[in-house]
C-alpha cells in the first residue's frame, strides 16, 4: 500500500523510522571514513609516525637539545656515543626517559675521530670545568677520564684503550648546581708511546690540567667537544 494511502500516525510512524535508519547509516559511514584515513597516515597529529617521533599523534619526541650558542665552540668532529642516546656530541642530555639518571650508570662512551691518522698516537682527556658549580668552580677541572696512548685506527672506530692514567667515570653533577659542562678534547702525542704515571684515581677535584699537558709537550687539541647535564634526583 502506498505511504499516501496509510492513516496519518502511521505514516508519521514510519516516516519517523526511515529517518533514524538514514541517520543512522550516515554515521556509521562517517566513523568508517574516519578510522581508513587515520590508519593510513592522514588522521589528526598527520604522519602517521612511531610512538615517540614527529608524527604521533601529537606526543613528543625524547630526544637531547642542541647546546646553547655560548658553548659550542669546542664541538668540532668529535663523536661521544653512550647506549640509547647515540651520539650525544654537542647536546643537552634530556630529562626524559631518565637519560640523566641513566647516563650516571652507564659504562665509558664510544669516542670516535674519523680524521685520526693511522700510525700515529692520542690522549684522551675528559673532565668538568663546573665542579662543584658553573657559578663556583672551585674544583676545575674534574677529571673524569684520562688515557693516553691510544692508536689512530682505534680512535677511529671509537675504541679508546691504551695507557689508561684516570679510569672513567661517569657525570654525576651534584644536586642543584645546575646544567655541567663535559668536556672531551684529543690531543695528538706523535709516532711513539709515551711513559705514562701510574693509574691516578683519587684526588680527580681540582686537576691542574695545563700543568699535564706541559708536562707531556702536548699541543693544543686536535679536535674536542661537549655535552651537557645535570642531577636528576626526581
Amino acid at each position: 500500500m502506498p505511504l499516501s494511502q496509510l492513516p496519518g500516525n502511521t505514516a508519521m510512524k514510519l516516516g519517523a523510522a526511515a529517518l533514524c535508519l538514514c541517520l543512522l547509516a550516515a554515521a556509521v559511514w562517517l566513523g568508517l571514513s574516519m578510522t581508513t584515513s587515520e590508519s593510513s597516515g592522514g588522521g589528526p597529529g598527520g604522519g602517521g609516525g612511531a610512538p615517540g617521533g614527529g608524527g604521533g599523534g601529537g606526543r613528543k619526541k625524547c630526544s637531547p637539545t642542541p647546546l646553547p650558542k655560548a658553548d659550542v665552540s669546542l664541538c668540532r668532529d668529535l663523536e661521544v656515543s653512550y647506549p640509547e642516546l647515540g651520539n650525544i656530541s654537542c647536546q643537552v642530555v634530556p630529562k626524559c626517559n631518565m637519560y640523566r639518571r641513566k647516563i650516571t650508570n652507564w659504562p665509558q662512551p664510544k669516542v670516535k675521530y674519523p680524521a685520526a691518522l693511522d700510525g700515529s698516537y692520542y690522549v684522551l682527556v675528559m673532565v668538568d670545568p663546573d665542579a662543584p658549580s658553573r657559578a663556583d668552580p672551585q674544583m676545575k677541572y674534574w677529571r673524569h677520564w684520562l688515557v693516553a696512548n691510544i692508536q689512530g685506527a682505534d680512535l677511529k672506530t671509537g675504541t679508546i684503550r691504551g695507557s689508561v692514567i684516570t679510569d672513567y667515570g661517569p657525570p654525576t653533577p651534584p644536586p642543584t648546581t645546575g646544567l655541567h659542562r663535559y668536556q672531551f678534547f684529543i690531543f695528538l702525542q706523535g709516532t711513539s708511546t709515551i711513559p705514562t704515571p701510574p693509574k691516578q684515581n683519587e684526588n680527580r677535584g681540582a686537576w691542574e690540567m695545563d700543568d699535564f699537558l706541559q708536562n707531556y709537550q702536548l699541543p693544543q687539541p686536535k679536535t674536542s667537544t661537549q655535552f651537557m647535564t645535570e642531577f636528576d634526583g626526581a
